[in-house]
């Protein structure tokens, strides 16, 4: 039997503390599908399409391996199900998201009881990191090559060089 897990979030942008995780996760199970919701309906503004949020992830990864990378909508237990994975990977960087994710596992765990969650502790030099952190710091002009890859700062930098020319509207949300 294959053990599949999914890896789901908005990933906007992927950061090391996502790339480390995805890496770990990956050690884990035979195969991991890196889930990267599409915000059809949204519920919260996104920087990047999730085309360009699949893109940069692929980019990031040297090799991907067992690992796939594949947008989805809807509810992560239904994506679950649909791709045969009875596992959710879910990431803690510090104490408050464990309130978050504690209920989000236990909301999983009424809609889809055969689907387990497991949650990754990040590593230290990651814990501060956050995709509204780094969205931020860019968006200021600050230095975020410490916490994306090279070809994610190249397209931050990009894209909010085009937010001064109009390109970019929207509020930028404060968890990811």
């Amino acid at each position: 039997m294959i053990k599949r897990a999914v890896y789901p979030g908005t990933f906007d942008p992927v950061h090391y503390g996502h790339l480390d995780l995805i890496l770990r996760a990956a050690h884990l199970f035979d195969e991991l599908v890196v889930g990267v919701y599409d915000h059809s309906r949204p519920t919260k503004s996104v920087l990047f399409s999730v085309e360009e949020r699949v893109g940069m992830i692929l980019e990031s990864l040297e090799n991907p391996g067992n690992i796939t990378i594949m947008p989805f909508t809807g509810l992560l237990v239904d994506f679950a199900r649909r791709i045969d994975a009875r596992v959710i990977v879910r990431g803690l960087r510090v104490f408050s998201d464990f309130e978050f994710e504690f209920r989000s596992a236990l909301a999983n765990q009424r809609l889809a009881p055969e689907i387990e969650t497991i949650s990754l502790m990040t590593r230290e030099e990651n814990s501060f990191v956050s995709g509204s952190t780094v969205r931020e710091i860019a968006s200021l002009g600050g230095d975020v090559t410490s916490m994306v890859p090279p070809n994610v700062a190249t397209l931050l930098y990009s894209r909010f060089r085009d937010d001064e020319a109009g390109v970019f509207s929207g509020s930028l949300p404060l968890r990811d």
